[in-house]
């Protein structure tokens, strides 16, 4: 059996879906399996179960719907396929499987793309995504999944510094500038572990301007802008500790076997949170009537209070828990 999987767009939801990966030597023993994955976060796959092919989507080089079916038709021309899984839940996604002529094409039903489906389920809810991810191989072969494993391969060894991450896609999920302020000095002050401070390059300018405003820098190190993804995951996989915002460098480091503190504003842990428990600590302030909630941007504050309103304190001495 030839299985082709196309795997989530996003680096957080990508990170989870490994856990859907994992499971397919069960369900289909001996099936050779190929993956596809978005361009910029394609390199995560040096970490992922190994796979027969590895194509790599990019919306630059293939646009639009024409571009869509002239990718789908190069998969073609490496061969038939028997299962196509689509774990994103976009148009698009469906149309690339329909191109690609694989006999059955399975995902969740949205945007009426379960025409391009021959099977589309509900997707379940109240659940986490990486598990609603194997759900749906689940409800393909009407067979239960063993454990779930939601862990990126690597042989990185530890070493002696701890990453932070203050930011985020959306805004009622990042730090403003004066709390990560506050945060970063009391963190300085009271261990002495180096911090290093990770972000995109379009995030490196936010990051500059928190560095900027530090009384002391010493022993903080920012690399923002500076790293590749498997830099990236090398910097994680070797710390000891991540402090981070809800985002996909904290799932990444979860995956990778590091300790993650995940600072909660908007969004929902039991959905999206780092999915391995005995490596992450929520912290979420727990008093306003409006958390959590699925907002990008908060319409309640003028700033985000569900981070905002953190003990600091409360912080840093979880932090001190798990480095020692």
């Amino acid at each position: 059996m030839k299985i082709l999987v196309r795997l989530p767009n996003w680096l957080g939801d990508m990170v989870m879906s490994v856990g859907f990966m994992h499971q397919l030597p069960h369900f289909f023993p001996g099936a050779q399996v190929s993956v596809i994955a978005k361009k910029g976060i394609h390199d995560l796959l040096n970490f992922f179960p190994k796979a027969e092919h590895q194509f790599v989507f990019s919306k630059d080089e293939f646009k639009g719907i024409n571009g869509l079916m002239k990718f789908g038709n190069r998969i073609k021309k490496t061969g038939s396929f028997d299962l196509f899984f689509c774990l994103p839940d976009s148009f698009s996604a469906a149309i690339m499987g329909w191109a690609t002529g694989a006999e059955k094409r399975i995902g969740y039903k949205k945007e009426f793309r379960q025409v391009l489906l021959t099977e589309s389920f509900t997707k379940p809810g109240n659940l986490h995504r990486a598990e609603q991810y194997v759900r749906l191989v689940e409800m393909h072969t009407d067979k239960k999944a063993e454990s779930i494993n939601v862990s990126l391969n690597h042989q990185f060894r530890k070493g002696n510094h701890i990453v932070v991450n203050i930011n985020s896609e959306a805004s009622s999920r990042r730090l403003t500038v004066p709390k990560a302020v506050e945060l970063l000095n009391a963190l300085r002050n009271s261990i002495d572990e180096k911090i290093l401070l990770i972000g995109a390059p379009k995030e490196k300018e936010f990051v500059d301007s928190v560095l900027s405003l530090l009384p002391d820098c010493s022993n903080i190190e920012s690399v923002a802008g500076r790293t590749s993804l498997g830099q990236l995951s090398e910097i994680l996989a070797t710390a000891k500790l991540m402090l981070s915002t809800d985002s996909g460098p904290a799932h990444l480091a979860n995956a990778l076997g590091t300790h993650t503190i995940v600072l909660f504003g908007a969004g929902n842990e039991n959905i999206t949170a780092p999915y391995n428990k005995d490596l992450r600590t929520i912290i979420r302030l727990g008093k306003l009537s409006c958390e959590p909630c699925q907002k990008n941007v908060c319409v309640r504050f003028e700033t985000p209070q569900c981070l905002e309103q953190l003990d600091t304190t409360r912080i840093i001495e979880t932090v001190k828990l798990h480095i020692d």
